[in-house]
């Protein structure tokens, strides 16, 4: 393919397809499914599948970067919210629910990221855009007297990598009211 030309249409569909079966495969039989079981579920062939991805590292990785890429288009719009008048805190927190809750509902990404696979995405622009994001949601809040002065955005990444995305609903959702008043300068409302 001449450099600077368009993917095909059809090479955009195989890899759409490959990536959504592989969300599935890994979400039904866990990570160690096989490129074989990926490439049936999505309807093509396997060398179609390993021309898109050479290695399951990269089909891994490509699935992880698509999970990253939807958490930061979610930041974005809640900045955006926010420069709208939306206070920043709910933002935030609301945003911290969404990406526990994805969490749960995309068990790919999590099963993937929990393998020792190798899996390093190499484009960090979807990583970078969200962290941006989230400083701003944060700095935000600050600015407001609504967040503590020394959270950061590892402290967010910290508490989604506590999460206990294998609980129930409620379970979730007593985290989350548990975990904002660790972060805001407001006292918890009373019977939370």
């Amino acid at each position: 393919m001449a450099q600077g030309r368009a993917p095909r249409a059809d090479a955009v569909r195989n890899r759409r397809k490959i990536l959504t079966a592989a969300g599935e495969q890994i979400t039904a039989h866990g990570p160690d499914v096989g490129m074989d079981e990926i490439a049936a579920a999505a309807g093509v062939a396997v060398g179609t599948l390993y021309r898109h991805f050479p290695a399951k590292t990269d089909l891994v990785a490509a699935v992880v970067a698509e999970y990253v890429a939807r958490v930061a288009d979610d930041a974005e719009a809640a900045l955006g919210r926010v420069s709208t008048g939306t206070r920043a805190l709910d933002e935030l927190t609301a945003f911290l629910g969404r990406v526990i809750e994805a969490s749960v509902t995309d068990r790919a990404v999590k099963a993937a990221a929990a393998q020792a696979l190798g899996a390093e995405p190499g484009d960090r622009t979807a990583e970078d855009r969200a962290g941006a994001a989230v400083a701003a949601l944060i700095h935000a809040g600050q600015v407001d007297g609504d967040i503590h002065s020394d959270v950061t955005v590892n402290d967010i990444y910290l508490l989604f990598s506590t999460a206990p995305t294998d609980q129930p609903p409620v379970a979730r959702a007593r985290w989350l009211t548990l975990v904002v008043p660790g972060l805001t300068t407001q006292a918890r409302p009373s019977g939370s």
